[in-house]
This record gives C-alpha cells, sequence and structure tokens, in this order.
C-alpha cells in the first residue's frame, strides 16, 4: 500500500512538472505588447518584486542601525549633559556655602570690630552627641589664650561659655543647656532676671520681679551682673510671659542665636569685670576718697594733781571747797522822838 501510494504522489508530481514546462515553454515562445517574450517579462516582473523587497528590508535594517547608533549617541550626549549639570550644580551649592561662609566671616569681623573687648574667632568642630548636655567644641583651646568661663558669642547673640578649654581646642556650654545661666535684661522696661536653660531649644527667665514689665516680643540682653557675659548682648525674645495673681509665671524665652547651624563663633579673652565693673578693693578705694575726713575733736584739758591730804586716800577726789557763807543783814535802828 505504501508503495502504491509514493507511486500515486510521484505521478502527479510529475504531472505537476509537465505541465509548469509546457507553460514554461509556451511563455517562451509567445510576447507581449511591448514586443518581450511573456516569460522574460513575467520572470522580470517577479524578480522586481523580489529586489523591491529586498531593498525594503534593506532600507529598514539600514535604517535601524542608523538610528541605533544615533540614539546611542544621543544617549552618550544626554549623559554627559547630566554630568556636566551635576557638576555645576555642585558648583554652584560650594559656591553658595563660599557666600554664606563669606558672609558669616563678615559679620563676625564686623562684630569684633564694634566690641571693646579682645576677642578670638574660632570655627565650630563638633556638637554634643546626647541632647541632654548642650554642648559644642571649638576649634581654639589653651594656646590661643582661652579660660574657662569666657564668654562665647556671636553676630546674632550669646551662645554660652567655655567649661573645658585644651591645648589646641575647647568645649563650650550652650545658654540652652539645663546647667546654663545669665543675667538677663528686658531691654524696653530695664526689668532684670536670670535667664537659664532648660535643656530645650528655649530658655525660661527666673527671678522677675512680681512689678516687672514684660511683654510678649520684648528683647532680652545680658546684664553683665554675673561677671562672665558682657552686658548687652542679646539673649533673646519673649515668646510667653504668663501673670498669675500678680506673679509672673512661666517667662519663656526664644533664644536669637539657632545653635544647630553655629559655624564660627568669637571668644571674649577679656572678663567684664575688667573692662565694665570695679573690683570690690576699687570700690572701696573710692568710696573712701569720696567721704570726708571726721573734724577734730577738741584737746582734753590737762587735770592738775591735788596733793594728798592726811585721811583721804591716794588717787581720790579733791575735796570741794564749799562756798563762804554771806553775811546776814542787819536789821536798821528804830527811829523815834526824844522824851
Amino acid at each position: 500500500m505504501a508503495l502504491l501510494e509514493l507511486r500515486r504522489r510521484g505521478s502527479t508530481f510529475l504531472f505537476v512538472v509537465v505541465v509548469v514546462a509546457h507553460i514554461v515553454l509556451i511563455s517562451a515562445q509567445v510576447t507581449s505588447k511591448s514586443g518581450l517574450p511573456l516569460l522574460q517579462e513575467v520572470t522580470f516582473g517577479l524578480v522586481a518584486q523580489v529586489q523591491r523587497a529586498g531593498a525594503a528590508v534593506s532600507d529598514g535594517l539600514v535604517s535601524g542601525w542608523h538610528g541605533y547608533v544615533d540614539l546611542r549617541g544621543v544617549r552618550e550626549r544626554n549623559a554627559q549633559l547630566q554630568r556636566d549639570l551635576d557638576a555645576a550644580k555642585i558648583r554652584l551649592q560650594q559656591e553658595r556655602a563660599a557666600a554664606a561662609r563669606s558672609e558669616e566671616l563678615a559679620q563676625l569681623l564686623d562684630l569684633k570690630s564694634r566690641t571693646n573687648f579682645a576677642t578670638a574667632a574660632a570655627e565650630v568642630l563638633a556638637g554634643s552627641a546626647t541632647p541632654e548636655f548642650r554642648t559644642i567644641t571649638i576649634g581654639k583651646g589653651k594656646a590661643d589664650g582661652l579660660k574657662p568661663d569666657m564668654a562665647v558669642v556671636s553676630p546674632n547673640g550669646v551662645v554660652g561659655r567655655v567649661i573645658l578649654p585644651s591645648a589646641g581646642a575647647a568645649k563650650v556650654q550652650l545658654l540652652v543647656d539645663r546647667n546654663a545661666a545669665a543675667g538677663a535684661l528686658i531691654e524696653r522696661s530695664r526689668s532684670q532676671g536670670i535667664a537659664v536653660g532648660a535643656g530645650t531649644s528655649l530658655l525660661r527667665l527666673d527671678f522677675a520681679s512680681d512689678t516687672a514689665d514684660i511683654r510678649v516680643g520684648d528683647t532680652v540682653v545680658t546684664s553683665g551682673i554675673d561677671g562672665i557675659y558682657p552686658k548687652g548682648f542679646v539673649i533673646g525674645k519673649v515668646i510667653q510671659a504668663d501673670r498669675a495673681g500678680g506673679s509672673y509665671r512661666g517667662i519663656q524665652i526664644q533664644p536669637a542665636v539657632d545653635f544647630a547651624s553655629l559655624e564660627s563663633v568669637l571668644v571674649v579673652l577679656t572678663p567684664p569685670a575688667a573692662d565694665q565693673t570695679p573690683s570690690i578693693e576699687d570700690a572701696a578705694a573710692a568710696a573712701a576718697a569720696a567721704t570726708p575726713p571726721p573734724a577734730p575733736r577738741p584737746a582734753a584739758k590737762p587735770v592738775t594733781a591735788v596733793p594728798a591730804r592726811p585721811g583721804v586716800p591716794q588717787g581720790a577726789p579733791a575735796p570741794s571747797t564749799p562756798p563762804k557763807p554771806q553775811p546776814k543783814p542787819q536789821p536798821a535802828p528804830p527811829t523815834g522822838g526824844g522824851r
């Protein structure tokens, strides 16, 4: 059966080949209207279509390749432009930082020129690692003349005081530390108090008089009574001043200094007592010089020694001499006629 099926298929294929061969021979002998053989014209048309399809595919491939190459070039250019933009942004940030730094240094220089104290500029090296103790580390120390309890200020106001100087650095206790305090003065009403750190970002004003005039928005400055901070430096502004029963309760102060953004500070090398407040000895000497001397007392009369008498102990006071009796007046003789 398989052999018969194979023979039948072979006969069909052979028949098709013979038919196609006859058609080709007939087409080769038949001419078209253009005078060319029909077979040649049909063959040329088929070949032309194949060439057209090949050209289209080739053009598509070439165009795609060029597009891919151009796209890679565009991507590379875009990447380069992005790198240039990033570099420009970095340079802009550096220039802004340099401008801000220059402005800060200019403010420090202006503050240094306006103060009558010897000061030393220092950079902030680090901040406190624990929020309970608000301190910073500056890049000046004992070698630069720093000592404990020296005031540290900035162009915006009071920063704190030096508590631990070393050879090349020093630790500064910020004014907002819970163990920090400074003599304070209300700039408007001249009311006094003590600005005390609370361990947070705010300060409180303690020991204010019940008759003091304190309002929200008042500027608080240093009073200089503590002997550490020079008088007149800004501490902050009053943001809360509650008064109940005639007494102040909860006077809150917003510090003028942003302690989180400090980069440079000034350390006051001259103690305020040496420039503003006279010492106790000087005050006593000035008071003594201003007091007039007491008037001299009259000299006592010398006492004449009285010789001793018999019967009177030595050193006893002399008896006083009794006054002499005055003579009594005599009655006048009677006057009368004779017998």
